[in-house]
C-alpha cells in the first residue's frame, strides 16, 4: 500500500545556490546531508513536510526533453499570502496568488534551475479538501 510521496529528487548546477533558495526562500530545513572525503558534501535532504522531504544533489542538470511528463513540484502551504509575501522578502521571485480552477489557491515560481514549484492552499471549497486527510 502507498502511504504518501517520500520525496521529489533534483539533480542542481550549485548545491550551495540551491540549499539557499530552499532553504533562506521557501523556509524549507534541512534533514540531513550526504558527503565523503572525496566529494565533500554532494546532496542535501530538505524537509517539506511531516514524512516527505526534496533531495538536492549537485550535477549537471539534462535538458528536460519535448516528451518529458515531468511539469512542477507543488508545495501545499497553510496562508497563501503570508507565505508569498515572506518569500518575496527572502528575494523569491513569485507570482500573485491566484484561485484554481479546483477551487485552491495557487503561485508559481522556479528555482535556481529553473525548476518550477506551485504553491498550494487548499480551501473549504477545493476539490481535492474530500480526499484530504
Amino acid at each position: 500500500m502507498i502511504t504518501g510521496l517520500a520525496h521529489a529528487c533534483y539533480v542542481v548546477k550549485d548545491l550551495a545556490v540551491a540549499e539557499r533558495f530552499y532553504c533562506d526562500g521557501l523556509g524549507l530545513k534541512a534533514a540531513f546531508e550526504f558527503k565523503d572525503d572525496k566529494r565533500g558534501k554532494f546532496g542535501v535532504y530538505l524537509k517539506a513536510g511531516p514524512r516527505a522531504f526534496i533531495e538536492l544533489f549537485v550535477g549537471t542538470p539534462e535538458p528536460v526533453s519535448d516528451k518529458a511528463s515531468y511539469r512542477h513540484i507543488c508545495l501545499e502551504v497553510d496562508n497563501m499570502a503570508a507565505e508569498v509575501a515572506r518569500m518575496r522578502k527572502a528575494g523569491v521571485k513569485v507570482t500573485d496568488p491566484q484561485m484554481g480552477l479546483d477551487q485552491s489557491w495557487q503561485a508559481w515560481l522556479a528555482d535556481p534551475d529553473g525548476n518550477a514549484i506551485e504553491l498550494h492552499q487548499y480551501t473549504p471549497a477545493s476539490w481535492q479538501t474530500p480526499h484530504v486527510s
